[in-house]
């Protein structure tokens, strides 16, 4: 990283969230956190990021802010198109903080989101997935459910997360 990196994160972040309308004198967003700092330059560039970083560090905005930009430079969602972003998570809990968080960032830019977990109505989670979001949080027993049913695909997924891959990996998934 050069001297330069972290000025050019906070210049970064700044401009990315005032331009998404994400920064304002309600948010609590005010300067990048340091895992935000180490993974958008890497995120950004198109490489694989591996993060690790405590409970309320930021983790989620630190691949959602990447997953956004590199959302909004690939081409416009048809009817049918699958996602451009997946998050996977293993729970339904972590699945609805994630979506929580993407909900601002999605409308900030134009795009949808749909999350998709056990215990809630497929019928509605299908309905958000017939938007054609951009970005799908999902467990990954539910995600199989649609894509077995063809009710969505990932021939546009071209950003890949996996929240929480150690707890997956601990569960069996």
């Amino acid at each position: 990283m050069s001297r330069n990196s972290g000025l050019n994160t906070r210049l970064l972040f700044l401009d990315t969230m005032s331009q998404g309308h994400c920064l304002n004198s309600k948010s609590k967003w005010d300067s990048p956190t340091p895992i935000q700092c180490q993974g958008w330059p890497v995120a950004l560039s198109g490489r694989d990021l591996v993060g690790i970083a405590q409970t309320g560090s930021g983790k989620t905005a630190s691949f959602l802010l990447p997953a956004i930009v590199h959302a909004k430079a690939q081409p416009s969602l048809k009817r049918g198109d699958g996602p451009i972003v997946l998050v996977l998570v293993p729970t339904r809990e972590l699945a609805q903080q994630v979506e929580k968080v993407a909900e601002d960032f999605c409308y900030s830019a134009g795009f949808k989101s749909a999350c998709l977990y056990g215990g809630a109505s497929r019928t509605s989670q299908g309905e958000a997935l017939g938007q054609s979001p951009e970005v799908v949080i999902a467990t990954p027993g539910r995600l199989l459910d649609f894509l077995e049913s063809r009710h969505t695909n990932l021939r546009r997924c071209t950003y890949l997360v996996l929240d929480e891959a150690d707890r997956m990996f601990d569960m069996g998934i």
